[in-house]
C-alpha cells in the first residue's frame, strides 16, 4: 500500500481579467528581468524587477511604460508578439511575470524553454495568429477596462464580443486543465511510490548501513 499524500493542485481552465498589450517581437528574458535581479535567494521579490529597465530610468523615475498605466492596473492577461521569452533560459523571467499578477500570456509564439517554465507555474502561454494578435492589442488599447477570457477548454479567447481561436501543445494544455502542471508537487505527493521503487533497487538499498 502506498503512503502517498496527494496534495491538490489547482486546475487551470479559464482566466478572466483585464489585458495588457505589450507589442513587439523577440522580447528576450534579459528585457523581462534584468540580470542584476537574479541574485535573489528565492523568487518571492521578482515582481519589482519585471521589465524594470523598460519602465524606469536609472534613477528610478518612471518612463510612463504601458505596464504602469493606470488604465491597465491589475491586468491578469499579457498580450505579446512573436518569439516571446527568447534568449537565456532563466526561469526568473516567467516567475517575475507571474508574481507581478499575470495568470496567462497570449502571443503569436513563445521560446520553448520560456513556454515550459511558464507551464510549470500554471501560467498558460497560448497562441493566436499574428493578425488576431494585432487586433487583440488594438482592442485592449481601446477598451482597457474590459475583461478578456482565456478558455483552455474551448481553446478560445473572448474579448469585447469577439472570439479568437487559440492553439497550444496538447500535453501542456492537458497538464493545466487536469491540475498536473506542477511536476515537483507531483513528485513530492508520490513519495511513497518513490520509496518503494528505491527499496527494490540493489544499488540504492545497498548504500544503507
Amino acid at each position: 500500500m502506498y503512503d502517498d499524500v496527494c496534495m491538490a493542485i489547482d486546475a487551470v481552465k479559464h482566466i478572466v481579467g483585464r489585458a495588457l498589450p505589450l507589442p513587439g517581437a523577440d522580447v528576450d528574458t534579459d528585457r523581462i528581468i534584468p540580470a542584476r535581479f537574479l541574485k535573489c535567494v528565492t523568487f518571492a521579490d521578482l515582481a519589482e524587477g519585471m521589465f524594470y529597465d523598460e519602465r524606469f530610468e536609472p534613477d528610478g523615475v518612471s518612463k510612463g511604460h504601458v505596464i504602469d498605466d493606470e488604465d491597465h492596473s491589475g491586468a491578469r492577461i499579457m498580450l505579446v508578439g512573436s518569439n516571446f521569452g527568447c534568449g537565456s533560459s532563466r526561469e526568473h523571467a516567467p516567475q517575475s511575470i507571474k508574481r507581478f499578477g499575470f495568470d496567462a500570456i497570449v502571443g503569436v509564439s513563445f521560446a520553448e524553454i520560456f513556454f515550459a517554465n511558464s507551464t510549470n507555474l500554471g501560467m498558460p502561454c497560448v497562441c493566436v495568429s499574428e493578425e488576431d494578435s494585432e487586433r487583440l492589442m488594438a482592442m485592449a488599447v481601446g477598451s482597457p477596462g474590459e475583461d478578456m477570457e482565456v478558455d483552455l477548454l474551448g481553446m478560445e479567447v473572448r474579448f469585447c464580443g469577439d472570439i479568437f481561436k487559440l492553439s497550444m501543445p496538447e500535453g501542456a494544455r492537458e497538464a493545466l486543465i487536469s491540475g498536473q502542471w506542477d511536476s515537483i508537487q507531483e513528485l513530492v505527493s508520490r513519495q511513497g511510490r518513490a520509496d518503494l521503487v528505491a527499496a527494490g533497487l540493489p544499488y540504492v538499498g545497498g548504500l544503507e548501513g
